[in-house]
């Protein structure tokens, strides 16, 4: 990494990141968060990184979720323990059901920006520039609500920082109790007359807890009962808010810098490009980093990006996303697979049945269907299944409300009644509902796959 530095990505070309015109407004707001506290540390992400590793080789298997795109005014304390609860109770189930260890990352604490399709956005004879998040501009309507600020940044370290101590709380103060975590799962069943089959695994898991309680392992005296590991993680899009939280680990042996804005970065559909600035970034920092994988990318273009972002061959260093969409989950995503599988470099692969499946209801508003995620989701699997190797984890769009976003599920949302309760800054979300049912749902897809071959998941990858 001897070329490579904290801000060599200014050399490039970059996509996707808002023109200021204060430019001495930005200037100050970067220097006055280089003097802020880092947010994660780099051990945290070291650890992540050996989690990482266990998911790419079919060890652990991978829960990512979260907002499509945090908001300031939806930033409080019940939504984040809302959306942490829900994360909570599908990896119960996804333990039960894999068999394995479940690593959490939330897409929360620093999901303020999204990429856009078009720079503008047009209403009637208006053009105003896009809306990209609260980390740029404002989701209202106007001039000025839609000119960049600078000093958002500052605003979105703080809610960040806010976020992470309450989830750090959460995670170490009881909230992971399996045994109070459970009994909202059965809540979750209690009512669904057409699923008989969640109904049967949770009797399954109230079983297992019986036994380790007769056994004399009680979360009081059992801290893996009580407590758990739940990082952080969001789209590494504002490079200049990323390195002014990047700090060069001088503790460790190991050193290196590292991205201290979350846990984890991942790199978009739309800025992935091996000669631009995004890639530039990330190849040089030590967190685990994500690329996100569409249906336009390449299978020579992947391994050149993974070579790049990857050189040492590291596992647990890089995840490849998957969101191809329903119809193309097949014949897009096995190509890929057949490439890297063949090359000998090592990834881990996560599969995001959201931003393929986005379709327009006839009442205007933005929806994702629910048999299009988790029929790309068991496309994702038989590819993997086909090609021997390890489908290891989901990443969705989720909230811990009870929004009216997505369509489908056992408690159905219409298209009718998308109106209901479409709280969403940008994409459609999974609610709290929809969330579980897709962990009970992919819970059984993990124990048909094992079941189907008659060996561990972990062999079987």
């Amino acid at each position: 990494m001897v070329d490579w530095s904290v801000n060599s990505w200014r050399n490039f070309p970059i996509k996707q990141v808002p023109e200021y015109s204060d430019k001495v407004k930005v200037v100050n707001v970067e220097k006055e968060l280089s003097l802020r506290p880092p947010l994660v540390f780099a051990e945290e992400a070291r650890r992540l990184r050996k989690r990482m590793a266990d998911v790419a080789e079919g060890k652990a298997f991978l829960l990512q979720g979260g907002d499509c795109a945090e908001s300031f005014a939806e930033h409080n304390a019940n939504n984040i323990r809302d959306s942490f609860r829900v994360l909570l109770q599908m990896a119960v189930v996804l333990t039960f059901g894999s068999a394995l260890p479940v690593v959490k990352i939330g897409r929360l604490a620093g999901q303020y920006s999204k990429p856009r399709s078009s720079p503008f956005e047009i209403i009637g004879d208006i053009e105003l520039p896009s809306y990209r998040g609260d980390m740029v501009n404002d989701m209202e309507f106007n001039k000025n609500a839609r000119e960049p600020n600078p000093e958002r940044l500052i605003k979105v370290y703080d809610k960040s920082a806010s976020t992470l101590n309450l989830l750090r709380a959460f995670a170490s103060g009881g909230m992971a109790d399996l045994t109070k975590l459970h009994e909202w799962n059965l809540e979750f069943v209690r009512g669904t007359k057409e699923a008989e089959k969640y109904k049967n695994l949770a009797a399954q898991i109230t079983s297992s807890l019986e036994f380790m309680n007769a056994c004399g392992m009680t979360p009081e005296n059992t801290p893996q009962l009580r407590e758990t590991e739940f990082y952080t993680s969001h789209e590494g899009l504002l490079l200049n808010y990323e390195e002014a939280l990047t700090r060069k680990d001088t503790i460790t042996e190991e050193k290196g810098w590292f991205a201290t804005s979350a846990h984890m970065l991942w790199i978009g559909d739309r800025t992935r490009a091996i000669d631009e600035a995004h890639i530039e970034y990330m190849r040089g920092i030590a967190n685990p980093i994500g690329l996100k994988c569409g249906p336009s990318t390449d299978p020579d273009d992947l391994l050149r990006l993974i070579e790049k972002l990857n050189p040492l061959n590291q596992a647990g260093r890089l995840t490849l996303i998957a969101r191809m969409g329903v119809n193309d989950i097949h014949k897009k995503l096995k190509p890929l697979v057949s490439a890297v599988k063949k090359s000998g470099l090592i990834v881990g692969w996560c599969c995001d049945p959201m931003h393929g499946n986005t379709v327009k209801a006839s009442s205007g508003f933005k929806t994702r269907k629910m048999d299009d995620i988790m029929t790309e989701v068991k496309g994702f699997f038989d590819v993997h299944g086909e090609m021997n190797t390890v489908p290891g984890g989901v990443h969705f769009e989720m909230t811990g409300q009870n929004v009216t976003e997505c369509v489908g599920g056992v408690y159905a949302v219409s298209e009718s009644n998308l109106g209901d309760r479409y709280h969403t800054h940008c994409d459609p979300r999974l609610n709290a509902t929809q969330s579980l049912e897709l962990a009970f749902l992919l819970a059984d897809l993990l124990a048909e796959t094992r079941g189907k071959v008659g060996k561990p998941f972990s062999v079987i990858a």
